[in-house]
């Protein structure tokens, strides 16, 4: 991500990463119908996430648990996916990208299939591990992929086409979801994700080799320690967490239930799908982190202007919609950031980043539940408002350096 400096020339260890460079000098030139299997991917990914939102009645009663236990299976997931990422990342970042992609592909199925059989919440909760394990080795190479295929001109647009598949996952996985559950069952859904599953799997072999830098595990694992991907990734958990928390707890925000919860959902959704599709332009134009900058003052703003709409339904429609565009403007100038920061340990970073927004959601239930708990619903836009302030301030502050193959303007 371009970030904390300008954006860089084509980084020649990247170039050599794929097969064809290897043996010919030449690059893989990257189509848009490789960053539409991606981003299927990444939308199949998306879409278990939010399925379950609209399942979960359906999902305790089936298992003959309550509700918030059943919710423990969405915390579940992203603590597995958290420390799984990073972890695959390192062990197979020498690996064609179309392999690991499969295989983290094949371990979801697994998991959903599982999901779908489980007689038990032990052994659907089994089920969410292997789904969180192969949808971390799948999403985060789904980045990685395109950005190593990317040159420096066009990898904010690549970056944002894939992650424009799980926007998207947003607008459509909670009515899916309880479109299915209701109509059908909540275990047909799971059969349903499957079958998407499985087309992006088939759809991998559309994709060129590609490979990352040739590192050792202890090189690759030098990205746990360089402080400049710890301070981008300190600005991923602090401008998503906001957002979050105020998704984790809308029916309490809105003090409604039903149908405008449904409608903050999409509208959410939606800004985030606009706000992912206007990034590159920003990023091109001014910097990646102009655009974080821009992504967190919009975040702190809309959590704070929520503080006084959150019940005139209408107008707090409206600025979860602005929030939804605020985050949009966020994630994909991170990715770019690590990449024209830590070109050859991008692979991993990439990875690191994807722990560090399922931390921001962890983060953003916790700390919710918390400022719920102890002032009712203003204290939890209140808060997410005051982290939003501490994203800014980390967007400001932190400039890490590019590496010596990076130039700036």
């Amino acid at each position: 991500m371009t970030g904390a400096t300008c954006p860089t020339q084509p980084d020649h260890a990247e170039a050599a990463a794929s097969p064809d460079t290897r043996s010919t000098g030449t690059q893989p030139r990257l189509r848009t119908i490789h960053l539409v299997v991606l981003s299927v991917g990444t939308f199949t990914l998306g879409i278990d996430g939010f399925v379950l939102a609209g399942l979960l009645p359906q999902v305790s009663a089936s298992l003959h648990v309550s509700v918030s236990t059943a919710g423990q299976l969405t915390t579940l997931f992203a603590l597995v996916y958290a420390l799984g990422s990073p972890v695959i990342a390192a062990i197979a970042g020498n690996w064609d990208r179309r392999l690991l992609l499969t295989i983290g592909m094949s371990v979801f199925m697994a998991g959903i299939t599982v999901q779908a059989i489980g007689a038990s919440f032990a052994v659907v909760a089994a089920g969410r591990v292997l789904a969180a394990l192969g949808a971390a080795g799948y999403q985060a190479t789904a980045y990685s992929t395109a950005g190593i295929l990317s040159d420096d001109q066009h990898r904010a647009r690549s970056l944002a086409i894939v992650a424009g598949g799980s926007s998207v996952a947003i607008v459509a996985g909670l009515p899916f979801g309880i479109f299915i559950g209701q109509s059908f069952g909540w275990r047909t859904a799971m059969w349903v994700l499957l079958a998407f599953a499985g087309l992006s799997t088939l759809a991998i072999a559309l994709l060129p080799a590609a490979y990352a830098p040739r590192l050792n595990l202890r090189q690759r694992g030098q990205a746990l320690g360089d402080r400049r991907v710890l301070g981008i990734l300190a600005g991923t958990v602090t401008v998503l967490t906001p957002g979050f928390l105020i998704l984790a707890y809308l029916p309490a925000i809105l003090h409604t239930k039903g149908i405008w919860v449904v409608i903050a959902t999409l509208v959410y959704g939606a800004g985030q799908v606009t706000g992912t599709s206007l990034v590159p332009r920003l990023i091109k134009r001014r910097s990646a982190r102009t655009a974080l900058q821009v992504g967190a003052i919009g975040v702190t703003a809309a959590t704070a202007v929520l503080t006084a709409t959150r019940t005139l339904h209408p107008a707090a429609i409206v600025t979860i919609a602005a929030l939804g565009l605020a985050v949009g403007l966020t994630v994909v100038p991170q990715q770019h950031r690590i990449f024209a920061t830590v070109p050859t340990l991008a692979s991993v970073a990439v990875g690191l980043n994807g722990s560090a927004i399922y931390i921001g959601s962890a983060l953003g239930a916790a700390i919710g539940g918390l400022a719920l708990a102890a002032g009712g619903p203003a204290a939890t836009t209140i808060t997410a408002a005051a982290i939003g302030l501490i994203a800014i301030t980390i967007a400001t502050l932190v400039r890490p350096a590019t590496t010596p193959s990076t130039k700036t303007r």
